[in-house]
């Protein structure tokens, strides 16, 4: 492709080249009239000669001879190990004794997918989906995160203080909803993930996306102890909603309420030290509705989750 400085576009050298070839044009004259150097003007000329129109179309800058590019053998040794093994390009090089940037070359060259796009099960590139309109598939998760002692953990007092002082804080249980469509998530911290604990967020989860514009038609979960019972079936029934669950192992499948939670440590549950568990509560409610309706989500063109939802971002204030 040629450079946006280019004089010469694949039309102005064939009308330079046939000036010269056809009309007879001094190479000079053309390149005067073009407004190129005269060797650029001959190497035009020169390739119509040879190869007619199809001359006047860029080449490849791959040099005709790569004496020092890496042996098939090992290219092929490198294919293989990322296939089977599906290991990275340090790992790959460590194996086949060669740079790690020879083998993310390789790699590139096969056009072999980034590990973050397979499923590292089954080495095949991961289904992405996406539901049409809001609350026709809400995923449902628990994230199990360490509550923080009073006077803070090992982020304030260090290693040492902070093991000394965690004793008996035990854990927050942070049930989370999250819309397939639009991304709009709803988190509560709660005691325990027990199945009438359970069914009881979906309860008020419901509740609150009814009051967002949203009825929820499905739910997904995992296949955790609490999912399986009576007592969250008949929340579904009574709900009118239709419960669904992932494949055994298979936690990509609920992959987009897992990002969130991951999403969730990073920006509010660890992004700084907290001194204890409720200042860290506190901080929360301002980064969800941050999350919900000014950060941008780059899974939906990075726009906010609330844009996704009509009139939402009327109601909010």
């Amino acid at each position: 492709m040629s450079h946006r400085n280019a004089p010469l576009a694949p039309t102005g050298r064939l009308r330079l080249a046939r000036c010269v070839v056809d009309d007879g044009w001094p190479l000079r004259r053309a390149a005067e009239r073009f407004q190129v150097s005269h060797t650029t003007a001959a190497r035009w000329a020169s390739r119509y000669r040879q190869l007619g129109e199809a001359g006047m179309h860029d080449r490849s800058s791959r040099p005709h001879r790569q004496p020092r590019r890496t042996p098939a053998a090992v290219e092929q040794q490198v294919v293989r190990l990322r296939r089977e093994h599906r290991i990275g390009p340090a790992r790959l090089a460590a194996r086949c004794g060669i740079a790690t940037s020879t083998a993310h070359r390789i790699l590139g060259r096969y056009a072999l997918p980034a590990l973050a796009t397979l499923d590292r099960a089954t080495g095949e590139p991961v289904r992405r989906y996406e539901r049409a309109r809001p609350g026709e598939l809400v995923h449902i998760d628990v994230k199990k995160l360490g509550r923080i002692p009073d006077g803070g953990g090992h982020k304030v007092l260090g290693r040492a203080d902070g093991r000394r002082n965690k004793t008996g804080t035990g854990y927050a249980y942070l049930h989370t909803a999250l819309d397939d469509h639009t991304r709009l998530a709803y988190t509560e911290d709660l005691p325990d993930e027990t199945a009438a604990t359970c069914a009881g967020f979906l309860r008020r989860a419901t509740a609150w996306f009814t009051a967002h514009g949203i009825t929820i038609e499905r739910v997904l979960t995992d296949n955790a102890w609490a999912y399986t019972k009576n007592t969250w079936h008949d929340t579904c029934r009574d709900l009118g909603i239709s419960p669904r669950w992932t494949r055994p192992w298979r936690p990509q499948t609920n992959g987009k309420v897992e990002r969130f939670h991951r999403t969730l440590l990073e920006e509010w549950a660890y992004s700084r030290p907290y001194t204890s568990d409720s200042e860290r509560q506190a901080a929360f409610p301002d980064w969800l509705d941050w999350y919900n309706y000014h950060r941008p989500h780059t899974g939906i063109g990075g726009q906010p989750p609330a844009s996704r939802v009509t009139n939402l971002s009327e109601q909010h204030t």
